[in-house]
């Protein structure tokens, strides 16, 4: 694993990652403003494995980069509140 780089939401990204990468960061920055969620002070944090980019929000939000098809996936957090039933 490399070590990377860490920007504020909202702020620019690196400009070595792949575009879709970036349309993954951008999507998820949108569903935080449609859902009026203050990510004001968070950040992201890129890492590479496998040269590939690993890309981490503050709320444990992960995006990958699938090795085969080069398509970037988001893997959200998995609230474990709410499931008392």
């Amino acid at each position: 694993m490399q070590l990377g780089t860490r920007w504020s939401v909202g702020g620019t990204a690196p400009a070595d990652l792949t575009p879709p990468v970036l349309g993954a960061i951008a999507s998820v920055e949108r569903e935080l403003a449609d859902q009026g969620v203050d990510a004001s002070t968070w950040r992201w944090t890129l890492t590479w494995l496998e040269r590939r980019p690993v890309v981490e929000l503050d709320d444990g939000t992960v995006i990958k980069v699938d090795a085969v098809t080069g398509e970037a996936h988001v893997h959200e957090p998995v609230d474990a509140e709410g499931d008392d039933d």
